[in-house]
């Protein structure tokens, strides 16, 4: 019995073949707004009998364009290790690049969560603030459906055969295609790869191999995607006890997901673990929970910052109930008047 999954061959990042344009990782994005939209209206008709159409597109749509350059900024400054990015800042923004007098499509590829979360905060604060909207009413309200539609992101991640997971021989590894054979085929010729090929049952026919990684980008679409909104969607936001308390579970929830999960995905390219508490002599294939990629150092960041917007959000709802005057209470002289009318 093999001991890894070979990636389906009919997968294929383009939605034809042999196209460069359409692709699946742009369509899922589509689909990830749309979702978040179509969530985030239903709960507001239910609150409004005519809510402001026009209002919420431009919110979704300075919502978007936080999100792009908040995840893209961060992607340069974090995670672009070679510093091609900012010697070259045309290739931040242009979705092409010039290969022998041709031009070729791209993308923007290289988008970091995180920053695009700083970003969509900063970007929607500032336009409710400007509008007078109810910041952390309507936040709870977009919130409670983002999770659903990032399980599209991450499916468009898996589709490109991207952000793929570390090494592994359990069952579940997953030989994906090569598509930077520098950074994920290893030589044949090197003793630990012998061994683990001979330990899962893959066969050595060329110089490299292409080992099995975790499929991460699924584990992250199902934990930091799906069940996530479920816990959002039928159990938070019923139960709220203030104002902002969705934000804060979302927050909270997508970080200790994505912390546990990152023990499964391949350190980031140039950066590996910027944390090294044990030493590993050969880390593609050995693992220690108390080495930290740069992605846990940043959820470790959002599990703290969603701790202390919580209970600053608590503070002020509890000071607010308790500064709200009292309904006056009807005297008894007034009591009989109104029970006598009744009679």
């Amino acid at each position: 019995m093999l001991g890894y999954i070979q990636y389906p061959r009919w997968i294929h990042p383009e939605v034809i073949p042999g196209l460069s344009v359409p692709r699946w990782y742009g369509i899922m994005y589509i689909l990830a707004f749309l979702v978040a939209y179509l969530l985030f209206m239903y709960q507001l008709k239910r609150k409004e009998e005519k809510p402001n159409r026009d209002l919420v597109l431009d919110m979704f749509f300075w919502g978007i364009v936080g999100l792009l350059v908040g995840a893209r900024a961060a992607f340069v400054l974090i995670y672009d290790t070679s510093g091609d990015l900012l010697r070259q800042p045309w290739k931040i923004i242009l979705p092409l690049s010039f290969e022998g007098g041709r031009i070729r499509f791209t993308g923007l590829s290289g988008m970091s969560y995180h920053g695009g979360l700083v970003g969509t905060i900063i970007a929607i604060g500032i336009f409710m603030r400007v509008k007078k909207i109810d910041g952390l009413e309507w936040g709870d309200m977009l919130i409670a459906g983002i999770p659903l539609g990032y399980t599209f992101g991450r499916l468009g991640n898996f589709i490109n055969g991207e952000l793929y997971g570390r090494v592994t021989a359990s069952p579940l590894g997953m030989i994906f295609p090569v598509s930077n054979p520098q950074q994920q085929e290893f030589p044949a010729n090197l003793p630990w790869v012998r061994d683990f090929c001979a330990q899962i049952g893959l066969p050595i026919t060329g110089s490299t191999v292409n080992l099995p990684r975790f499929p991460s980008q699924l584990f992250e679409g199902l934990f930091e995607g799906l069940v996530l909104w479920l816990i959002l969607w039928f159990i938070v936001r019923k139960r709220r006890p203030y104002k902002g308390f969705v934000i804060g579970c979302y927050v909270l929830g997508y970080g200790i997901f994505r912390f546990l999960i990152e023990y499964t995905r391949e350190p980031d390219w140039g950066i590996g673990y910027p944390i090294t508490l044990v030493h590993l002599d050969n880390p593609m294939i050995q693992f220690s929970p108390f080495n930290f990629t740069t992605g846990q150092i940043l959820c470790a960041i959002m599990i703290v910052g969603a701790v202390v917007f919580m209970l600053i959000v608590r503070s002020r709802a509890r000071r607010g109930n308790a500064g709200a005057p009292e309904s006056p209470q009807p005297s008894g002289r007034k009591l009989r008047k109104k029970l006598q009318k009744g009679s």
